[in-house]
């Protein structure tokens, strides 16, 4: 589905009812806008594996503008800023009250940025190993220098130089980096395995101009640490043990300036948590969403 929204066709998918039977009543379950990374990932790396939370909150997947499905345009226009005035353009054209925020890595920044500008529209934030600020970028730097293979510190500085200069290029990174962003990586696959991951590489619509963007100049001036104590909705904030792009400490900061904020570390765990240690993932949103957002203390799957 499209929503033609500061001119430009943002790409979302939903998944969940929002109403639900409950006995004499139908009862509203949350709305969670789910926020993908990069700059200029998509959101096909969620499916499936947040389909879970479709049980008790209604997710609302969306690309930002130059990603995934959405419109391309000039580079110059894939900002921060205009990631967070669609996701407000986007709430409005679907006629929702407050939302819930799920943020992984630079959607996290994003949701982070929302909360701070639009507070009135969210209650509640889930980050998952994001960063409040450009300090992050120095941290990965020497990450990556300290434990990258010669091919993987090749494969970040082009990260840092803001040097994508393809598609292909894009995609190699990922396949050469996965052992850094996933710590239960595969280094031997079976023939089906490697077929699976494959075609999770073939699915994603991610984009160079935007990660180039990113990392060549918004990021380097990102910072919300000032602002997160204003914030005053519950945020779950989750963080890798070993995560290497958004180190845990970043994790912990976030979690320090937010006033009702709970802090998770995942030990097991790199950038992409949700793979790492799946089901204590969903054991731990679920249980945030029960206490912190519904209430009810008895959500049932």
């Amino acid at each position: 589905m499209f929503a033609k929204v500061n001119d430009t066709r943002i790409f979302f998918d939903v998944e969940g009812a929002g109403w639900v039977p409950d006995g004499p009543i139908m009862r509203k379950k949350p709305v969670c806008f789910v926020l993908h990374g990069g700059p200029g990932g998509d959101h096909t790396g969620f499916k499936p594996v947040l389909s879970p939370i479709a049980d008790y909150m209604q997710l609302v997947y969306i690309d930002n503008r130059g990603s995934g499905q959405s419109d391309r345009g000039p580079q110059e226009t894939y900002t921060l800023e205009n990631n967070v005035e669609d996701l407000e353009a986007l709430r409005n054209y679907l006629g929702l009250d407050k939302v819930v925020l799920l943020g992984h890595s630079y959607g996290g920044m994003v949701a982070q940025s929302y909360a701070v500008k639009y507070p009135d529209s969210i209650e509640g934030l889930i980050l998952i190993t994001t960063s409040p600020s450009y300090e992050f970028i120095e941290k990965a730097k020497a990450i990556v220098a300290d434990t990258g293979t010669e091919e993987q510190q090749k494969m970040a500085q082009l990260v840092w130089d803001a040097a994508f200069e393809n598609q292909d290029q894009l995609g190699n990174y990922y396949k050469v980096m996965a052992p850094l962003y996933a710590h239960t990586h595969n280094f031997n696959p079976t023939k089906e395995e490697q077929e699976k991951a494959d075609n999770a590489r073939q699915r994603s619509k991610r984009s160079f101009e935007a990660l180039n963007e990113g990392f060549g100049g918004f990021l380097k001036e990102y910072d919300v640490r000032a602002q997160l104590p204003a914030i005053k909705v519950p945020a779950l904030v989750i963080g890798g043990r070993h995560d290497w792009i958004t180190h845990v400490s970043e994790s912990e900061e976030i979690a320090k300036r937010i006033p009702d904020s709970e802090l998770v570390i995942f030990e097991n765990s790199s950038h992409s948590v949700m793979k790492d240690e799946y089901d204590l993932f969903h054991e731990t949103v679920k249980g945030f969403v029960e206490r912190k957002i519904i209430g009810t203390g008895a959500l049932s799957c």
